[in-house]
């Protein structure tokens, strides 16, 4: 990567600008976390996006709202090669939140080769799903069979 290189305009940027002064040694980790906060606040347009650090986990991520009002939510940018352990996955949502507590889930944002992104989202413990907006009932008797005639 050329600094010097005047097309580019990446290095330019003043969040890139940003991501570099927080000194995390791995460059493509700084890639990643640059298209993470491009899509979170350009395609997404999220809230608030702030990047920061974790020196003792070595890596970049984000807290931001989805919309405005929306609770804060912990956003990390991993390579897609990366090994996830779940070691590792209980050191993020052990990062600290602004008001003092755990984050309660965390978005791992997977970075492909490509610059595709697949977000996946992980919780601490089970968490009940929302109920559908509508049930479709296609007048059919559902979960009753008929006994087979002996």
């Amino acid at each position: 990567m050329d600094e010097g290189s005047s097309g580019n305009w990446m290095w330019r940027h003043p969040k890139f600008q940003e991501l570099t002064s927080l000194d995390v040694a791995d460059s493509s980790q700084l890639y990643s976390a640059f298209l993470v906060y491009l899509d979170l606040t350009e395609v997404r347009q999220w809230h608030e996006v702030t990047c920061k650090s974790c020196d003792n986990l070595q890596l970049i991520y984000f807290e931001g709202r989805e919309g405005e009002g929306a609770p804060l939510q912990l956003v990390v940018p991993v390579q897609c090669q990366r090994l996830l352990s779940h070691q590792w996955l209980r050191s993020v949502l052990s990062l600290v939140s602004p008001d003092g507590s755990p984050h309660q889930s965390v978005l791992i944002v997977a970075v492909a080769s490509d610059s595709s992104l697949v977000y996946h989202r992980f919780t601490d413990g089970f968490v009940t799903p929302e109920p559908p907006d509508h049930v479709l009932n296609t007048g059919k008797r559902s979960g009753r069979r008929k006994r087979p005639q002996v």
